[in-house]
């Protein structure tokens, strides 16, 4: 079964999350991987416990992935992976296994070297500061938000929270620690998903 690629752009964060939870309502006969990088906003997952929300101009949503309060802006590579894990004979935590294990082969491939996942953090890290994030749900044995990468962007914004409900968690970039990277890294990570998925 393949995966259909769909590259949709600077995308507001609420229409692309309805647009996602049709898509899964539907049970579509393919799964489908959406590229895109959001407007500013603050969201929080399902997990709201002890979660701070910034007073700040920039939007928030409690919306229904899992994990706790994030940032999304210009310049952070998203993608959501529309997956059904009943006829790929997967499981949830096998799939955050491939993302995070596509994650950190493509920052090898860009020289950026020791990056790693955590058992009970998902994402991936280098040097203690935290470079992409994981937050998924599954309905009708279908996944759908998925992962962010950040790539040339204001991290700024990170600071006003605890990213992810750690206290102190710094985050990195990818053109923090190799400058030689190009557009081509949303479409490697894809074909390493897609790769690793089938």
């Amino acid at each position: 079964m393949d995966i259909f690629v769909k590259h949709l752009g600077l995308t507001d964060y609420e229409k692309t999350w309805k647009d996602m939870k049709d898509f899964v309502s539907a049970n579509p006969e393919n799964d489908e991987i959406w590229v895109t990088e959001h407007q500013p906003i603050f969201t929080t997952g399902l997990n709201k416990k002890n979660s701070y929300v910034p007073e700040t101009n920039i939007p928030h949503l409690f919306v229904d992935r899992g994990g706790k309060i994030t940032y999304h802006g210009p310049g952070q590579l998203i993608i959501y992976l529309l997956i059904n894990l009943r006829k790929n004979n997967l499981k949830i935590r096998q799939l955050v296994d491939i993302i995070e294990k596509s994650i950190i082969k493509l920052l090898s491939i860009y020289n950026i070297k020791n990056s790693y996942s955590k058992k009970n953090a998902p994402g991936v890290y280098v040097s203690d500061k935290k470079i992409a994030s994981i937050g998924m749900r599954v309905k009708n044995h279908y996944t759908y938000h998925g992962l962010s990468l950040n790539i040339d962007m204001d991290l700024s914004p990170f600071k006003l929270i605890s990213p992810c409900g750690f206290d102190g968690l710094e985050m990195t970039q990818v053109s923090a620690l190799n400058n030689d990277y190009n557009d081509d890294i949303g479409s490697t990570l894809v074909k390493l998903l897609q790769h690793n998925i089938k």
